[in-house]
């Protein structure tokens, strides 16, 4: 009785058979052989038919109402029970350049599986405008990339700031102490860059075009990790991400940075990217707002300023 009940509620709150059958996905004579039942059941007529138009009876709104009290009651006991169910694990698919991941991917996926441990994240590799397309197409729910864009469609919120610094073996002529360093030492310098194609191989190229420079390029790597294992072993050079320079992984290394104030110019911000309208049932905005709190409060970084 009480789905019939629920039936005869919608044709009430609809005030017409052809209405509730299309809100219901039931054919009108499939909703007329359940409301037939229900006043057989209860041996009353619910409502009155002047030709086209359903009128309740007295009996008939007396029916709704309790139909109406009887679904409030149900849905407070299933809220009720709520917390006693197993958690409904949820998938949230994050997509990030190559870059990121490297750097900013580790520590935030650390805070969020922290927070959501029932979370199943899905995370997508690509360069930085395969990763802004997917998300404005909604194949994706978030995007963290390297630099800020302009998109329409889309949302794209500064997490921190980051630049290059020079990083040298501890031993390496460029790091004694008290020496100033500038773009000419690099001209000739034996180093290992990022891959080409890369949005930090760019900004290095650029930096490098702009001050003529024509080091000594020794490796191209798509790996930050791979350069440096390699620097101290070649005896070279490198430009990296400030926000990848944790200081243990410099100690581990062997590494030092080198301040140049050059670099400075290479300042850009990591971004969040993610739709103005997500898909339904997409918790983008969700998970957007709590990683910009996380940034704000718990993580840190060597670029964040």
């Amino acid at each position: 009785m009480n789905e019939d009940l629920k039936v005869f509620a919608t044709v009430v709150e609809q005030s017409s058979l052809n209405r509730a059958s299309k809100l219901l996905n039931l054919s009108q004579p499939a909703l007329s052989r359940k409301i037939a039942k229900l006043e057989e059941e209860l041996g009353v007529s619910l409502f009155t038919r002047k030709g086209k138009r359903l009128e309740l009876t007295e009996t008939g709104q007396a029916a709704y109402t309790y139909a109406v009290e009887q679904q409030q009651r149900h849905n407070q006991f299933m809220q009720s029970i709520s917390r006693f169910r197993a958690p409904v694990r949820t998938v949230a698919t994050v997509g990030a350049s190559l870059t990121t991941i490297q750097t900013t991917l580790p520590p935030l996926i650390e805070a969020l599986m922290d927070k959501y441990p029932e979370t199943e994240l899905k995370l997508v590799t690509g360069k930085t405008h395969e990763i802004v397309s997917q998300v404005k197409e909604n194949k994706l729910d978030l995007g963290v990339i390297a630099s800020a864009i302009a998109e329409p469609g889309l949302q794209c919120i500064p997490l921190f700031q980051d630049h290059l610094m020079l990083v040298v073996p501890r031993r390496h002529n460029l790091a004694r102490f008290g020496r100033t360093v500038t773009m000419t030492d690099l001209n000739s310098l034996p180093m290992i860059t990022f891959s080409k194609g890369t949005w930090y191989r760019r900004l290095v190229d650029e930096v490098f075009s702009k001050y003529a420079v024509m080091p000594d390029t020794r490796m191209e790597i798509d790996s930050f990790e791979a350069i440096v294992r390699l620097l101290p072993i070649c005896k070279a050079a490198a430009l990296l991400p400030r926000s990848y320079l944790r200081p243990q992984l410099l100690r581990d290394n062997e590494l030092i940075s080198v301040p140049m104030k050059e670099l400075g110019e290479t300042r850009r911000a990591t971004c969040l990217i993610y739709p103005v309208q997500p898909d339904s049932g997409s918790q983008a905005l969700e998970w957007a707002a709590e990683i910009k709190d996380l940034f704000r409060s718990s993580l840190s970084f060597p670029g964040r300023e």
